[in-house]
């Protein structure tokens, strides 16, 4: 046997966990899955009426690409800007960046989120203080 990196294939849904956020997201790539040192990757699906924890990731990008649905955010130092995410539309979080996502629609928002952090969670930061600026 050998300690050399292969190439590993995923199928999303077959493991879940909860995240720091307030979401559960589906296993994909990361350290503990796939030996990667560099990026994480995981399926969410935001349901209707879903709303995550303000929070930011220190020292790590996030990049998002929207498959179905449509998503809301609120981001900046107080949450005081806000976005909306449509399927096939992709989002770049930089490193630091508080934010809350949320789904507000009658249909369940599912992305594709990838980060520089292949730890995913470790870099999770919860922002309790901010958690009343953004709007149900």
């Amino acid at each position: 046997m050998t300690d050399e990196p292969d190439c590993r294939l995923f199928r999303p849904g077959a493991e879940s966990y909860h995240g720091k956020q307030g979401f559960d997201y589906a296993s994909g790539i990361t350290a503990e899955s796939a030996g990667a040192t560099g990026i994480c990757m995981h399926l969410l699906t935001i349901p209707p009426g879903g709303r995550a924890k303000a929070h930011l990731h220190a020292r790590h990008e996030t990049a998002i690409y929207m498959l179905s649905g449509v998503s809301e955010m609120y981001y900046g130092p107080r949450l005081e800007r806000h976005m909306i995410v449509k399927a096939g539309e992709m989002l770049y979080i930089p490193a630091g960046m508080p934010h809350l996502p949320m789904n507000r629609g009658p249909e369940p928002a599912v992305a594709v989120i990838a980060r520089t952090d292949p730890n995913e969670q470790e870099s999770v930061v919860l922002l309790p203080e901010l958690e009343a600026l953004a709007p149900e």
